[in-house]
């Protein structure tokens, strides 16, 4: 098959890489964006972009008419799908079949049979692959469900057929709780993916997550390109990947691997796909599900095989046959990848919207970061709040995670909250450092951390923001001449998150001296060239940039948002209680459980609203009745936007 133009029906990171292997092999690519996404880094790396619709997934990137339309006007004969979206969409890989555009991805015919939980393992069963044991059978009543749990006892998985993400998932430890289960699982289901179809299986309690990456072609060969580790993960999403894992040794990779190869010859698969396995503490592992597309996780694998897999992708979508055999693969080194979110872990990972007001990711040997990002765009909440993916090898398991955290630390992103100080703490643990996490790592052996806990900045990046607040107000020379003592400096009121704090500023020669109001430290610091600076006589780098009364600052891998409250008088109606409830984010309003008139109780949910793809309640403050709400179901909001007023009772 022969195809000269590729059109990339995806957006962020993915399309960036995708462009990069597409235009080193010689073709032509076309981007194509949502009216929120005009102007991203994808769209200025393509050859041609063009708009298939308004922000909303469903009338851009899930509008397979859109994408059609946009082949037949830049003239593009193939289409790669990225990861996401429509890229596990049968009919839209049959839907470009007929049009006469290459789909680089499987045949509908795989996609749609590994695409169900249900029937997949029910094929897998019968190609011999290992599978946990449960109930995948159609008769989905909810007396047989409920039998069947029953039968297969606890702890019990509850999983949506067409489900992913961990959507229509649930675990069951308590017998009584197994029918509201069923029923929360199923609305789920059918809410996320239009099908309330579900199977059951024996949970595996502490379990790695291995994968397989294969890898198929049109002359009937498969491969397998070894494991990845993806056993680190919040709320059944993927956090940390690695490859290879450090719990499979040769004997057990080459049997999972003749098991993952077994699976794609199953269903006649072509192209690049990812064999999923719950690998249990004594060894045994079972087969969990079949992504049909490249995933997200791929540059590790890329980096210990020193393999290109999009270009592989785009040489098996052509008719040509795999560039190895399986006995030519060879691993080397060791990798590892994080992902960086737009999102805060101590608010349970809400996701997070802004401005990118600085962005450098972080560079040097062993380091590469596939990202979407260009500084002056926006992080809104039609999408994923995924940013980017931030990856390390070296020749060993200890070279990669120590050259990984520093590059997480170094990363420059300025503007928007994210989850690095989360990503380098799961980095430098113990257990995770000893090769020893299995998926009960964050819940148990990470609980405690402290980026989980919304702890307050590091004392240096306070005084940092108190430091650059008097500068950006008064000619450093005007200052010499404070008093040398607190009552002649100058406060400075900085508010992180919900924590706030008052500082005193004094100048003595070249040196600044911070003092705390809340603790008897005092920090001296030393302003030198660009952004180095002497604290207390050592000398760091700090990065600081100031957004209208925001001053972003990042040192030694902290970085902290302050806002200037120096000038701003105290307004109680803004505190704790007050019965203002704020948009925590942008997003759409999905349902409203209150009116004008209602008494309500502090902690009940009154609206909700979905962002990135995920639903937050938003609680009543105090008790109260409810005065204003001015809002419908389907209103976009901003954030901080003021949704609801409670009057609060008196007395």
């Amino acid at each position: 098959m022969s195809f000269e133009k590729i059109l990339i029906a995806n957006r962020g990171e993915i399309a960036c890489r995708v462009i990069a292997t597409a235009q080193s092999l010689g073709y032509r690519t076309v981007a194509v964006y949502s009216e929120a996404d005009a102007g991203a880094r994808h769209t200025a790396l393509a050859d041609e972009a063009v708009c298939i619709g308004p922000a909303l997934a469903s009338s851009s990137y899930l509008n397979m008419d859109a994408l059609l339309a946009a082949c037949k006007q830049t003239g593009a004969d193939a289409v790669h799908p990225g990861y996401g979206f429509l890229s596990e969409n049968a009919a839209f890989s049959k839907a470009c079949k007929d049009a006469g555009i290459t789909f680089i991805g499987p045949d509908e015919g795989a996609i749609q049979l590994m695409g169900s939980k249900r029937l997949s393992k029910i094929a897998m069963q019968e190609a011999g692959v290992p599978c946990i044991p449960g109930y995948q059978g159609e008769e989905q009543s909810d007396e047989r469900l409920q039998q069947e749990a029953e039968r297969i006892g606890l702890p019990l998985m509850i999983k949506a057929s067409a489900g992913g993400g961990g959507r229509g998932m649930r675990v069951v430890t308590d017998a009584s709780d197994i029918s509201a289960q069923l029923k929360s699982a199923r609305q789920e289901a059918k809410s996320a993916f239009g099908s309330d179809e579900l199977i059951l299986e024996r949970a595996v309690l502490q379990p790695r997550h291995v994968e397989i990456q294969v890898f198929g072609d049109r002359h009937g060969n498969v491969i397998h390109l070894g494991e990845r580790d993806c056993s680190v993960q919040r709320r059944h999403q993927k956090v940390v990947e690695e490859a290879p894992s450090p719990a499979v040794d040769e004997s057990l990779r080459q049997r999972m691997g003749e098991a993952a190869v077994q699976a794609a010859k199953a269903c006649q698969y072509v192209g690049a796909g990812t064999v999923e396995f719950l690998l249990a503490p004594q060894g045994d592992f079972f087969f969990l599900e079949m992504n049909t597309r490249l995933q997200v996780e791929h540059p590790v694998t890329e980096l210990v095989t020193g393999l290109d897999l999009v270009a592989w992708q785009i040489k098996v979508a052509r008719g040509e046959a795999l560039p190895l055999t399986q006995d030519q693969v060879q691993l080397t080194g060791h990798a590892m990848e994080v992902r960086l979110y737009a999102e805060d872990p101590a608010q349970n990972y809400m996701p997070q919207t802004g401005p990118i007001l600085r962005w450098q990711p972080a560079s040097g040997d062993g380091i590469r970061v596939d990202h979407g990002l260009m500084e002056g765009t926006e992080i809104g909440s039609h999408y994923d709040p995924m940013l980017a993916k931030i990856i390390a090898v070296g020749d060993s398991r200890e070279d990669a995670r120590r050259r990984l955290i520093r590059a997480v630390q170094d990363t420059t992103l300025m503007g928007v909250n994210d989850n690095r100080e989360f990503l380098a703490a799961i980095l430098a643990h113990p257990v995770f450092a000893r090769g020893d996490a299995t998926t009960a790592f964050i819940g148990e052996d990470f609980a405690d951390d402290s980026s989980l806990a919304g702890s307050a900045p590091d004392k240096t990046l306070w005084a940092l923001a108190a430091l650059h607040h008097c500068r950006s107000e008064t000619p450093s020379d005007d200052l010499r001449g404070w008093h040398s003592s607190t009552l002649g400096a100058q406060p400075v009121v900085l508010r992180s998150g919900e924590h706030k704090q008052t500082l005193y500023i004094r100048y003595e020669g070249e040196q600044v001296h911070v003092t705390f109001s809340t603790e008897p430290d005092i920090l001296t610091l030393t302003p030198l060239t660009g952004d180095r600076i002497a604290v207390n006589g050592v000398e760091v780098t700090a990065s600081v940039l100031q957004d209208g009364n925001q001053y972003w600052l990042q040192s030694q891998g902290r970085t902290a948002c302050f806002s200037d409250d120096t000038h701003t008088a105290a307004d109680s109606s803004e505190q704790a209680g007050s019965g203002l409830i704020r948009a925590p984010m942008d997003g759409a309003i999905i349902d409203i459980s209150v009116k004008p008139g209602d008494t309500v109780s502090k902690g009940q949910v009154l609206v909700i609203m979905e962002a990135m793809k995920m639903e937050h309640s938003l609680k009543a403050d105090c008790d109260g009745t409810i005065e204003t709400l001015d809002l419908s179901v389907g209103n976009q909001v901003k954030r901080q936007q003021l949704l609801v007023t409670v009057t609060p009772d008196v007395g």
